[in-house]
């Protein structure tokens, strides 16, 4: 029996508890996921209207990842701390903050907004992430890949109707009963539910899952690791640094082919509407078989399915890439198929990061990976501007696959290299 606080944990009750927080997790991933994808879809269309400019545009949309990278480190510093509860309600009360900034900018066309709003957008897109760590917190040691699978399918639900309902359904009706511009409902939704995910974790998330596991692992309240002592412990461990470099290059081919996308399609004179299900077919692949990845990391040599994440993520930046502006079957394919790839290579690595490290240590080193995570993302996505703008989206989605391959080689070096042995020794010399 472990007392935490003036509740009781028992073994019969740990039960129940990780069933709580489960679905109080889905329940708060599934609005918040939509409010990120509706003003991500946005971003991109707005800025593009207000600048006119491809390259502009893009790195308005890759202030998402910025935020969220800024958030990281001192997001996982405060959970260690205070817990997951009241990180991830600060996180997504910013995120709310964000898309109103961002919403004002539409309105005054002004894109510094857009910029400013983006980068609080991607701060409540750091509580998403760190909702995957929260989910295996409490799991069992050959569990926690698919307990982040479940939590990750949930997101999906909200962030496949982000861009849909926003850019062609609730969130256009209104903008238009509103006599307002048809891009500023995404905003305006995203305010909504970024506010409604952090009353539900604030209200619901008890007790809180890591204040949980320390208890329960006998964790003793040490300081904390300095933020160079966190990036130390993340890089000097092999399994570790597998892990975060799956998830960052993962981010990165992701983000980079995911933030032109739109931009390739408006030149094509494709409908919003079809640009948005083509954002919401890239999300199915990232989230929807989560729990399939999650069971299988569960099984599998977490090598393997770090280097069937490259492969994936390889063949779909390659199909999007041999895909012209008119057309949208190879796109609506490669993005299908790099959202896929994604899903491979966050749940693999975030479940291993999850193993490696014991719980009092784990929340400022996770929010490290998710810096490094995120600063991938983000520098694809501001390089993806540059090389189409500069080239073509076809020869930016070209490059993006063969950063992938790098995953597989990274994944399957330490097998090959213990699979030759040690090297015999050599006879002394006379």
């Amino acid at each position: 029996m472990t007392e935490l606080g003036t509740e009781t944990i028992t073994d019969i009750d740990l039960a129940s508890v990780r069933k709580r927080t489960r679905w109080v997790l889905i329940g708060s991933v599934f609005p918040a996921g939509m409010g990120m994808t509706a003003t991500f879809a946005a971003t991109s269309l707005a800025a593009k209207e207000i600048t006119a400019n491809d390259g502009l545009a893009s790195l308005a949309a890759t202030m998402t990842a910025i935020g969220g990278a800024i958030a990281a480190v001192p997001l996982g510093r405060y959970m260690n701390e205070h817990g997951r509860r009241a990180g991830l309600t600060r996180a997504w009360l910013i995120g709310a903050t964000g898309a109103a900034i961002a919403f004002a900018g539409v309105l005054g066309e002004l894109y510094i907004l857009l910029v400013i709003g983006g980068i609080g957008v991607g701060m409540g897109q750091a509580a998403s992430l760190a909702a995957r760590y929260s989910a295996a917190d409490l799991a069992p040691q050959d569990r926690k890949a698919s307990e982040i699978g479940i939590v990750m399918w949930a997101g999906s639900i909200g962030s496949v109707l982000g861009p849909t309902v926003a850019l062609g359904g609730t969130g256009w009706i209104a903008a238009n009963l509103l006599g307002l511009d048809e891009l500023a409902g995404p905003y305006l939704m995203g305010i909504l539910v970024f506010v409604a995910a952090a009353m539900i974790v604030n209200t619901f998330l008890r007790p809180d899952p890591l204040q949980v596991a320390k208890r329960l692992g006998n964790a003793t309240e040490t300081k904390r690791p300095t933020l160079m002592e966190s990036f130390r412990k993340l890089f000097t461990n092999r399994l570790a640094t597998i892990a975060v470099f799956a998830t960052a290059v993962g981010q990165a081919v992701m983000v980079s082919v995911m933030t032109v996308t739109p931009l390739h399609m408006d030149d094509g004179a494709h409908e919003k509407t079809v640009i948005g299900l083509v954002i919401s077919l890239h999300v199915v692949g990232m989230y929807f078989f989560a729990p399939v990845v999650g069971w299988l990391v569960d099984r599998v040599r977490t090598e393997l399915m770090v280097a069937a994440a490259g492969l994936i993520l390889f063949t779909g930046a390659e199909v999007a890439s041999r895909t012209d502006s008119e057309d949208s079957l190879g796109v609506f394919v490669g993005l299908f198929l790099v959202g896929l790839g994604w899903s491979f290579s966050m749940i693999a690595g975030s479940a291993l990061l999850s193993s490696v490290f014991p719980v009092d240590e784990r929340a400022p080193i996770q929010g490290a990976a998710d810096f490094t995570m995120i600063t991938f993302g983000a520098t694809g996505g501001i390089l993806g501007g540059i090389i189409a703008e500069a080239t073509d989206y076809r020869t930016l989605s070209h490059y993006a696959a063969v950063l992938a391959l790098s995953l597989i080689a990274v994944a399957l070096y330490p097998a090959v290299a213990n699979a030759k042995g040690p090297k015999k020794p050599q006879p002394a010399s006379a």
